[in-house]
């Protein structure tokens, strides 16, 4: 029997996207933006809702792949944009406003977007999960007026899972897949060498049937996060010889696997201990 409460809360989202009457929502290829973005089509219709994606550096692109793929299965108005966060040195110094920066480049270019184009709201997929870690692109949205419905409605991301299956978004258990520059840790500089080295190397492990991973960034050292349940499968020797391999191929000398598995925004715990 489906959750009376998520009922109520589907219906002040519906409620809070038509009242866009035109929006661009900022798609990344996750769940909640996926979520926003087949709601704002359904609801407002092709004309006045632009889906659009920001390609960089930081996008693998498996996840721009995957992206459009979905847009282009659901009938979306897909538009993509060049940002040039990796111009802004405020950007590749990666301190703890690293997100911020990408952020505000970003609402940057959909801003001018939108007064071109005539499109009267910004959106995003920020869901009540959010409020609960780091997250300094939640002030960039705040600067530039961008509307979060998933968030005025009160909805976390199983929720935003649930709704998504009953949409049919072929992406609505998909894991959560942060931008690459989130496996740098903060205060090392982000270049796009590491960034490719990053990306080829969770490319591999995807390949070898590690569909979630990190691989985070530690100069001339990989070191792999997996689900704990997957850290015996990767540890068996013939699976653990084909990982380093491709993971050595995409740059490094050394591969590490952490036994404490797979923890999203880990990296965080550093600006907590300061």
């Amino acid at each position: 029997m489906r959750d009376t409460t998520l009922d109520q809360k589907s219906e002040r989202l519906f409620a809070a996207i038509t009242s866009f009457e035109s929006a661009i929502v900022a798609y990344s290829g996750g769940v909640d933006s996926a979520l926003v973005a087949q709601l704002t089509h359904d609801l407002l219709g092709p004309s006045n809702a632009l889906i659009v994606t920001a390609v960089s550096d930081s996008l693998a692109d498996y996840e721009l792949a995957d992206a459009r793929a979905i847009a282009e299965q659901r009938g979306w108005n897909l538009h993509t944009i060049a940002t040039s966060e990796m111009e802004d040195e405020r950007y590749l110094r990666n301190d703890g406003r690293r997100c911020f920066f990408c952020k505000s480049e970003l609402y940057n270019h959909l801003e001018r977007l939108a007064s071109i184009e005539g499109f009267r709201v910004i959106a995003n997929g920020a869901n009540r999960d959010d409020l609960g870690d780091y997250r300094p692109g939640m002030k960039a949205a705040k600067d530039f007026s961008v509307r979060s419905p998933l968030l005025e409605a009160d909805i976390g991301k199983d929720e935003v899972r649930a709704l998504a299956q009953e949409v049919g978004l072929p992406n609505w258990d998909k894991p959560a897949q942060p931008c690459l520059s989130s496996r740098i840790p903060y205060g090392t500089h982000v270049t796009s060498e590491a960034l490719k080295m990053i990306s080829s190397a969770e490319k591999h492990l995807r390949q070898l049937g590690f569909p979630e991973n990190r691989v985070r960034h530690y100069g001339e050292t990989a070191r792999v996060e997996l689900p704990l349940n997957m850290v015996t499968v990767y540890s068996e020797p013939a699976t653990k010889m084909k990982a380093e391999a491709g993971i050595i191929a995409a740059g490094y000398r050394k591969v590490e696997l952490d036994p404490k598995g797979l923890r999203s925004g880990n990296l965080n715990e550093a600006l907590k201990s300061k």
